[in-house]
């Protein structure tokens, strides 16, 4: 049934375009278009192209890591916390070990 689009039906798609959008119109329509697309695959290569420089970076382990700005603490961990003791009481007559 709609196996395949034949030159007659492809002629009146484009009459119904011209008749709905106008001779005027259909231009700019396409020149829009092809901008836009133009503008996809730039932003595609672009997002292509940061992908490989960050994949093909190396890190070196002898790399210095940058200071934290002036007004920041540097992370540092919790000291252990100390477990209470606990004394013995001497009693009297009894000697102290």
């Amino acid at each position: 049934m709609l196996n395949s689009i034949g030159p007659m039906e492809i002629l009146v798609i484009f009459l119904l375009i011209l008749l709905l959008f106008g001779a005027k119109r259909i231009p700019e329509m396409a020149q829009g278009m092809g901008k836009g697309i133009k503008e996809f695959k730039k932003a595609m290569k672009d997002v292509h192209d940061e992908i490989d420089v960050s994949a093909t970076t190396p890190r070196s382990p002898n790399t210095v890591t940058p200071a934290p700005p002036a007004n920041q603490v540097p992370y540092q961990a919790a000291a252990p916390v100390a477990q209470p003791t606990v004394e013995k009481k001497e009693t009297p007559g009894t000697p102290a070990t």
